[in-house]
């Protein structure tokens, strides 16, 4: 399935962004003119927030600088996406049931479920059972405050 970038122009058109798009925008467009009986289904999404995205990341990165649990700071990222809920579950080879993490891709999410993950990916973080987690041997107390310590550089910009 093609994707098409679009914009307004300077006629204050929708149009493709490049040529390319501009020519499957053309076909998009003949296709719906001449759709007849058939039907069509097509989806969108609004871009969100570079900076938003690009923070969250950073973040992310400065958690797992911070933890000795992982290795992989990709792992880290799914771990943390799964402790927020956001994973879809099916059954593992052994029957028991798996969590595997729902993609958090630029594409995949609009700004506010972007922002809906992150504040629940940044909620799980702060949960006692993720900061025992990570760091096993500090107190409850020191735990939380190293977490706040790192997250809240960032929220102050938000």
């Amino acid at each position: 399935m093609p994707t098409i970038t679009l914009h307004l122009n300077s006629n204050k058109q929708l149009d493709g962004i490049s040529e390319r798009d501009q020519k499957a925008y053309a076909k998009f467009k003949h296709r719906i003119a001449n759709l007849g009986e058939e039907s069509i289904a097509f989806s969108y999404n609004s871009p969100r927030s570079g900076p938003y995205h690009r923070r969250f990341f950073v973040q992310i990165n400065a958690l797992f600088e911070a933890q000795e649990q992982f290795q992989d700071d990709e792992m880290f990222r799914k771990w943390l996406t799964v402790g927020a809920g956001y994973a879809e579950f099916c059954p593992s080879s052994t029957g028991k049931m798996c969590a595997i993490p729902k993609s958090i891709a630029y594409d995949k999410l609009d700004q506010q479920e972007f922002q809906d993950i992150h504040d629940k990916i940044f909620e799980f973080a702060r949960s006692e059972h993720a900061r025992r987690f990570l760091y096993p041997h500090l107190s409850d107390g020191v735990s939380l405050n190293m977490i706040n310590a790192i997250l809240m550089e960032f929220e102050t910009e938000r």
